[in-house]
């Protein structure tokens, strides 16, 4: 789902079953939200601007916004006189075109994207160290969730691996045109100091994925199709599932996979 937007353009949307934000305070609240760790700034997906009027012309931030839409493209450029707007998606674009230092991801995400956006990140986290956006709550209580809990998956663990994650606020259903039938969450990541994995990385992506894509097994279960030592995995580990090991725990059984 897509939210901001002009009011002049709101129906000429809903029929592609897009949402709008229309309250001002909670625009402002979701700008306000990071906490300035880079100046260089990337808004993904602004639309007609009620998220970017409290971006543009902030005093040292050298703010950026990327959008695929062409009228919201026009929209931005007329309103916003000197703004550099990228016409494209964010999914199909290697970040080290877009600034040569690291920069700081915000946004209203696009729902049926958003954890497209967040993999994407992961995969950039090398030149991304904060990110604040909204999502579908459900979306935002995953990538917060913490061991244990049935919404912790692939995403909280990669995530948190490299990133502190803070679930800020909830959003109403009912600051939307149309309002959309779920509420939403704003969440804050930011790096948190680990820049390697003491482990071979890509294994410990694939250990995670496997896992969870099958997590009503146990991991002895789940984790025979990777055709690893087995027999190397700490004893502990073999009979929980994936959602009850943390992101050090992850660690320690791909070590020994590997």
């Amino acid at each position: 789902m897509r939210r901001p937007a002009a009011d002049g353009s709101v129906r000429a949307k809903k029929a592609l079953g897009q949402h709008f934000l229309t309250d001002e305070t909670i625009a402002r609240r979701i700008a306000d939200s990071l906490t300035g760790l880079t100046p260089h700034v990337l808004e993904i997906g602004p639309g007609m601007g009620v998220l970017t009027k409290y971006l543009y012309g902030k005093e040292g931030l050298d703010f950026h916004a990327i959008e695929i839409d062409r009228e919201s493209v026009d929209y931005l450029h007329s309103h916003y006189p000197g703004l550099h707007v990228i016409e494209g998606d964010f999914l199909a674009l290697d970040p080290a075109t877009l600034f040569s230092e690291p920069f700081a991801v915000i946004g209203n995400f696009p729902y049926n994207i958003s954890s497209q956006i967040l993999f994407k990140v992961f995969d950039s986290r090398s030149r991304v160290p904060e990110v604040v956006g909204m999502f579908q709550k459900e979306v935002a209580e995953r990538v917060a969730a913490q061991p244990g809990s049935k919404t912790y998956g692939i995403l909280s663990v990669l995530l948190s691996a490299f990133y502190n994650i803070e679930y800020l606020f909830t959003v109403s259903e009912h600051v939307f045109n149309p309002p959309p039938k779920v509420k939403s969450a704003v969440i804050r990541m930011r790096r948190n100091g680990v820049e390697a994995l003491p482990c071979d990385e890509s294994l410990f992506v694939k250990v995670v994925k496997t896992g969870f894509n099958q997590r009503r097994k146990t991991l002895r279960n789940a984790l025979r199709q990777l055709d690893l030592p087995l027999d190397a995995v700490p004893v502990r580990f073999l009979s929980l599932r994936a959602e009850q090991l943390s992101v050090n725990d992850f660690i320690t059984l791909t070590q020994s996979l590997s």
